[in-house]
């Protein structure tokens, strides 16, 4: 008789997810409890579970040693790697790979936003103003992005499907990512079944992380999509924004922590780069007193362009596809390892 798989969820998914998922193995069993606390689950329920589902309840593996697997309701880990979870022998995944295409469209937009001055379109129309024909021409002659050159930071599935749409804008993609040598182990990462095999992800040139500096000043747009990891910490510093161009733009989709605020404030207010889209911050939500919120040159986007009404349906085939082989004793797929 197959051994069931108890799986605890702290987010709450209809009936019919979960008779979906409870499809994905024979004896299967989930109980939900929705919390974002690990303090706030009941003993019982973490000595039940042996699998977790959860976006930042992370059971501590020395108190509840059944549980075996935590699946993460994020594509960052950031935070269970700072916990007792991190520090210990516990499977850790992530949702890695469910949103490259609505990440790569919000990325698209705020870059066309940008280069077409949107924001001061939209506060004309706010004013009902009419402006002059050389204020027309001056303001909102675009930067055209078929012929400009895009760098993103983190090319992994998110990067690779900015890559492919900027390739089809007629985009030159800059890749900043670590270099895959052979001493290099790659994870098994998720990847949507519809985006398998499409052509235009290749960069048209590549630098390591160490060479940033040296990448900066040939970019129109910077794109962040990186992991935030004590190596990624503030990598985007004052010096890299004295690299860039000062007609530069940045949008950053990775997490705030990637860049060192400060210095980004100080170089918007001095127009040292042309402007940014910002989706997330150091601290969020963002306070009301930053001065994000009154410059010119910014997009805000309050942590949303990750959003998708088909999110938790992409959300599913990978954790089906995860308790598979979690089942089947295969190594799973985007698996954290925290040493590296």
């Amino acid at each position: 008789m197959t051994q069931p798989i108890h799986i605890l969820s702290t987010r709450m998914f209809s009936a019919d997810w979960l008779a979906k998922l409870k499809a994905a193995a024979p004896g299967l069993e989930v109980r939900q409890h929705s919390v974002d606390q690990a303090g706030d689950v009941p003993p019982e329920l973490w000595n039940w579970a042996e699998v977790v589902y959860t976006w930042g309840a992370f059971p501590d593996p020395a108190l509840y040693p059944n549980v075996r697997w935590v699946q993460l309701d994020t594509a960052g880990y950031d935070a269970a790697l700072t916990s007792p979870l991190g520090r210990s022998a516990v499977a850790i995944t992530t949702l890695i790979g469910v949103a490259p295409p609505n990440m790569a469209e919000h990325t698209l937009l705020m870059m066309l936003a940008l280069g077409h001055n949107l924001p001061d379109m939209a506060r004309h129309q706010m004013r009902r103003e009419w402006p002059t024909f050389d204020y027309r021409w001056t303001h909102f002659t675009p930067s055209e992005l078929g012929g400009a050159t895009v760098g993103i930071v983190g090319y992994g599935s998110i990067g690779k499907e900015i890559g492919r749409i900027a390739h089809a804008f007629g985009m030159r993609v800059v890749a900043i990512t670590p270099a895959h040598g052979p001493d290099r182990v790659q994870p098994l990462l998720y990847q949507i079944p519809r985006l398998a095999g499409l052509p235009g992800t290749e960069p048209d040139l590549s630098y390591t992380p160490d060479r940033l500096l040296e990448a900066l000043p040939q970019l129109d747009y910077l794109v962040l999509s990186v992991p935030h990891t004590p190596a990624t910490h503030h990598m985007l510093s004052a010096d890299a924004f004295a690299a860039m161009k000062r007609s530069a733009y940045l949008i950053n989709v990775a997490r705030g922590g990637v860049v060192d605020e400060t210095a980004l404030i100080d170089a918007l207010r001095n127009r040292k780069i042309a402007g940014a889209a910002l989706d997330v911050f150091e601290q969020e939500p963002l306070p009301a007193d930053s001065p994000l919120w009154t410059l010119d040159n910014v997009i805000i986007s309050p942590h949303a362009a990750g959003f998708t009404s088909r999110y938790y349906d992409v959300v599913l085939d990978l954790f089906s596809t995860n308790i598979r082989r979690y089942a089947a004793g295969e190594a799973l797929l985007n698996q954290v390892w925290p040493k590296r």
